[in-house]
């Protein structure tokens, strides 16, 4: 019983850093520039998943974060020739550059994890209420 609420809580533990990779994906949907002040907008951060053969119990194996990736998606441009951070020479003059983060997909990614993480909290409550009974019986 253990087991199953070690694998659980490896379970809660990767969708929690997906969450957050997704809250931060929606917080920066139009963040122009890095931390330096550069016209350099926000890339999404995409969180990886991978079995993790640590907590292996008769073929059921935990997950882990295996990685958390920067989009390498282009940029969405828009015409603003009046805006400062405009582009000032090339294909894209006067074009702005904006983050290539859809609202719709990081929603549905969003829900995905929340329910993945009740569900995951659902399985520890009922590998605790197993053991509970199962000390009732033995007692």
């Amino acid at each position: 019983m253990i087991r199953s609420i070690d694998i659980s809580t490896s379970a809660l533990v990767a969708q929690r850093t997906r969450l957050n990779a997704i809250t931060g994906n929606i917080a920066n949907m139009s963040s122009l520039t890095d931390e330096t002040g550069a016209a350099n907008p926000y890339r999404a951060r995409e969180v990886v998943f991978q079995t993790d053969d640590s907590l292996t119990t008769t073929g059921a194996s935990g997950v882990k974060v295996a990685e958390i990736k920067t989009s390498e998606a282009d940029h969405r441009y828009r015409y603003q020739p009046n805006h400062p951070l405009a582009i000032q020479e090339g294909q894209w003059k006067g074009y702005v550059a904006y983050p290539n983060i859809d609202m719709t997909t990081q929603m549905v990614d969003a829900m995905e994890t929340t329910r993945a993480y009740e569900a995951n909290v659902g399985v520890m409550e009922i590998s605790k209420n197993l053991s509970r009974e199962t000390l009732t019986i033995l007692a």
